[in-house]
């Protein structure tokens, strides 16, 4: 039986839920329209060009009408939140889209050839504009359309490589003149590599990968962005995994809840209730087998309105004499805090727990597993004296991370993902060619991505300087089998397309994965 795309089980209760959502939805506008009165740097500079009002008086006059449409919604909003409440204790935990293709995936099938898999992973921060400010980003609608663009723009190619290039030969598709699908070659085009880095995957591209398998997205906390997401990468993806997480009070009922405001922390009662669901958005080429939610119990500060978890997705590639050719994929997003490094341990932990578990719930005898993939923004690097805990944490001897040679050393083609986002609108960064190529300039690139930190999150001068804080991961790891099979890293991609939409570079995974005869 495949997967029931609403998350609530009858209509009645979906329909209801809508309602009562509308309804809030004004309290809601007027909130984020309240905090979105702070401005980027780019609107700023916008805002003296072509405005004498000044922005303090401006800024009062539209914040008394938004007060008072959030007042005068407030008593709607009270009335509908009980209601919303119950309603939650009824919901799964994410919600499913199906939309069938005329052309789906060609299934694998063993013995046979290689076949390569593709991954993509980015923070897009696409939050309220309330919040996305204090990111120095905003504008989220547009934002959103330049996302799903360059999304699309990609997933619609039928390319057999990466990005147009063919390790083995070295041959560039595209070339021909009967090619539907040519690319610029200054955007495709590899890094040039120092000696001794002959055999580095690394890429740095400005458009996402064509052909991409399984693309996971983290704060995705909009309800109209993730709408338009579906329905931009509906026609690509044939399985889409979207408003993640639990809302309302999880992991106990409201009275419980209530009960324990009185013999518990402050953050432990406080983690009960979620006002975000966990951001995550996972898009699958393949057919989902199984799919589950864990949520974080641990979150402190403004993280625990987030219902911050780990998504565990189980697909079909193919069959073998019968038996299921799987594939695992997790996506998360650890905890934010600058100084929750034991946060951020514990969650590792407890995700090691949970893709055991799941794999163990999910498999059938003779199943053969052709990856294992583990991804997500962790909220850690591996260059900073304040993250030496999670550094070296059990997952980095299970999973396997690409860019990685041990604690506080990765290999010397990798690139941190965390741009300074104050710095995001400059014009040496502010399109995808132009950030691409401040990416390879070693010097220039200093200047925009993150560097060390502190304990405390504050900067570390005393650091040896790294290429820049990598937040953002792909790992993964073998499995023994009834059919054995060799996983091997292809490339690995930073991804530039989306300069000035979000301030973390998407990262790409290309694992070929071949039987062994």
């Amino acid at each position: 039986m495949g997967l029931r795309e609403s998350p609530f089980s009858s209509c009645f209760l979906r329909n209801v839920n809508a309602v009562v959502r509308r309804i809030m939805n004004m309290s809601y506008w007027s909130l984020n329209h309240l905090l979105a009165l702070k401005q980027t740097t780019a609107e700023k500079q916008e805002y003296q060009r072509q405005r004498r009002l000044p922005y303090a008086l401006w800024a009062l006059l539209k914040g008394i009408i938004f007060l008072l449409l959030l007042l005068a919604s407030l008593p709607f909003t009270a009335l509908c939140l009980p209601v919303w409440l119950l309603l939650q204790v009824a919901r799964r935990p994410f919600a499913y889209q199906h939309m069938p293709r005329q052309t789906p995936p060609e299934e694998w099938t063993l013995p046979g050839k290689a076949k390569a898999f593709r991954f993509v992973s980015s923070n897009v921060c696409l939050m309220p504009d309330g919040l996305a400010k204090y990111s120095n980003l905003g504008q989220m609608q547009e934002r959103v359309k330049q996302i799903a663009q360059g999304l699309v723009q990609e997933a619609s190619s039928r390319g057999n490589f990466w990005n147009g290039f063919d390790i083995s030969n070295g041959k560039k598709y595209g070339d021909s003149e009967s090619s539907p699908y040519r690319i610029d070659i200054d955007m495709a085009i590899e890094m040039p590599l120092d000696e001794g880095q002959a055999t580095s995957p690394r890429e740095i591209i400005a458009s996402f990968p064509p052909s991409v398998d399984f693309l996971c997205l983290q704060e995705v906390f909009d309800q109209d962005a993730a709408a338009y997401l579906l329905q931009s990468l509906g026609s690509y993806y044939e399985h889409i995994i979207y408003d993640v997480g639990f809302y309302g009070f999880i992991c106990c009922s409201a009275l419980k809840w209530l009960s324990c405001l009185k013999r518990c922390s402050y953050w432990k009662w406080l983690n009960c209730f979620k006002l975000l669901n966990s951001g995550l958005f996972l898009a699958s080429r393949y057919p989902m087998l199984a799919v589950q939610y864990h949520c974080y119990p641990n979150g402190r500060n403004v993280d625990i309105l987030a219902a911050k978890g780990l998504l565990c997705v189980q697909v079909q590639l193919g069959v073998s004499q019968g038996q299921r050719i799987v594939g695992y994929v997790y996506c998360t997003h650890l905890d934010a805090n600058t100084n929750g490094e034991q946060i951020r341990y514990d969650q590792l932990t407890r995700c090691l727990h949970w893709t055991q578990q799941f794999q163990k719930t999910n498999a059938q005898h003779g199943d053969i597993v052709a990856f294992d993939v583990f991804c997500g923004d962790l909220n850690f690097d591996n260059c900073s004296s304040g993250d030496e805990l999670v550094q070296v944490h059990e997952i980095f001897s299970v999973y396997t991370d690409p860019c990685r040679i041990g604690p506080q050393q990765d290999k010397p083609w990798a690139l941190g993902t965390l741009i300074n986002s104050l710095k995001i609108y400059d014009e040496a960064v502010a399109t995808p060619e132009n950030l691409k190529r401040t990416l390879e300039d070693e010097k220039e690139r200093k200047k925009y991505l993150e560097g060390p930190i502190l304990a405390d999150g504050q900067p570390d001068l005393s650091a040896i300087w790294s290429e820049g804080r990598r937040l953002d991961y792909i790992l993964y790891r073998e499995h023994l089998g009834p059919v054995e099979l060799k996983v091997a890293v292809e490339k690995f991609s930073f991804i530039t397309k989306l300069a000035r939409c979000s301030d973390h570079l998407p990262v790409g995974l290309q694992l070929s994965v071949t039987p062994v005869v």
